[in-house]
């Protein structure tokens, strides 16, 4: 094997200062010829482990992950897992990480963690794992093949309970009257009254003639109604109903009144005053291709005005119940090239989940990823022992 490939091989296993040492070992005995230190600098991957105390970040970054690298693994990680609330002083970490040297050993660059692990007491054990699809996309995944990198647009409040979704749906403010209220005696509509008895000379249960009730054609006492006033009371049928209805746009969302509403997404605000039946209202531009629209707020953010520059996750306005609305909520809408769509369902809202040879592939990476963790711990044990 030649010199510069039995460097690449055991640069993943060997630690820092053994690397330097052996390449400029083997620099100086001239055992590495001139054009190998063309792919100087070198890149290794390293693997470490830990129990948390504190924090994930601060303890990874004690292992000596660099801080920067696990940023991204950390907001994969926070997609399935509450830091403050699940992971606990004890829990134990496993990170992979890839870093590029210079042949002095410096770091060069941020660094990128490959996959990681938590074990925790509160939610068990979760890894995510980077990987590219077959259309070139490289992001994190969980195992099982869903998603770990949030979503490119997140919902506007930290719900969620919809009241109204997406399609078509009855007019609200086109409702039947609500039913009688219960009288005094528990009625519905007011004191109870004493039913009416049977006919004189027709036992309770019982039917005149032959006639089955649902052909009495009116015959029958307590069959059809028969012509004239009613010997029980002036009882008529309620008329239909008729509702109307209309396309929802898009989704109400239940919130407390004064509930912080933040952008979805990175964008430009284009509008952001009273709108008609949407009440205090904003539109925000994504990139040309998305569109939000928040409705009913009961006011805007400080400088939130048209031409503001917003980021995700920033609070615009305030859920409240302006316009033509029936009730404290969010009205959200998401259109796409101008049309509106399901922002529920709409992609930029979900995680991925794979399918087929990309999700088989990931399978196979993630048996490798454990196996040689585990090769590794077992190492580490032989030499303790």
């Amino acid at each position: 094997m030649a010199a510069g490939t039995a460097s690449a091989v055991s640069s993943r296993h060997m630690n820092r200062s053994s690397l330097v040492a052996a390449l400029a070992g083997a620099l100086l005995f001239g055992s590495v010829a001139a054009a190998q230190t063309d792919d100087l600098p070198f890149t290794r991957q390293i693997a470490v482990g830990g129990t948390i105390a504190g924090s994930l970040e601060a303890s990874t970054a004690t292992a000596g992950v660099p801080a920067a690298a696990m940023v991204e693994a950390l907001q994969a990680f926070a997609t399935s897992i509450d830091f403050g609330r699940d992971v606990r002083d004890g829990d134990r970490f496993h990170v992979r990480y890839e870093q590029t040297f210079t042949l002095e050993g410096v770091p060069i660059g941020t660094g990128r963690v490959i996959w990681a692990e938590l074990r925790t007491t509160a939610k068990g054990t979760l890894a995510i794992h980077r990987f590219r699809t077959r259309d070139g996309a490289e992001r994190f995944w969980l195992a099982n093949g869903q998603g770990a990198a949030p979503p490119s647009m997140r919902l506007p409040v930290e719900i969620v309970s919809i009241s109204s979704g997406f399609g078509l749906r009855a007019d609200p403010f086109d409702q039947p009257p609500p039913p009688p209220t219960a009288g005094k005696s528990g009625a519905m509509g007011g004191p109870m009254r004493t039913p009416p008895g049977p006919p004189p000379g027709l036992k309770p249960g019982t039917i005149t003639g032959e006639t089955p009730l649902a052909s009495s054609g009116g015959s029958s006492s307590y069959g059809r109604p028969t012509p004239g006033p009613s010997p029980y009371g002036n009882w008529q049928q309620a008329p239909r109903v008729t509702r109307s209805l209309f396309m929802h746009e898009g989704v109400d969302l239940v919130a407390p009144a004064g509930t912080p509403v933040r952008a979805a997404a990175d964008g430009v605000v284009i509008g952001a005053a009273p709108n008609g039946r949407y009440g205090n209202w904003i539109r925000i531009d994504h990139a040309g291709k998305l569109t939000t629209v928040y409705g009913h707020l009961s006011g805007f953010a400080p400088d939130i005005v048209a031409g503001t520059k917003v980021s995700r996750g920033d609070v615009i306005g305030f859920v409240g119940s302006t316009g033509r609305s029936t009730g404290a909520h969010l009205h959200f809408e998401l259109l796409a090239d101008g049309k509106p769509v399901n922002p529920i369902t709409h992609p930029e809202t979900r995680r991925g989940v794979l399918r087929g040879p990309d999700l088989d592939r990931l399978r196979k990476q993630v048996a490798q990823s454990l196996a040689e963790r585990d090769r590794e711990a077992a190492v580490a044990a032989s030499f303790r022992d």
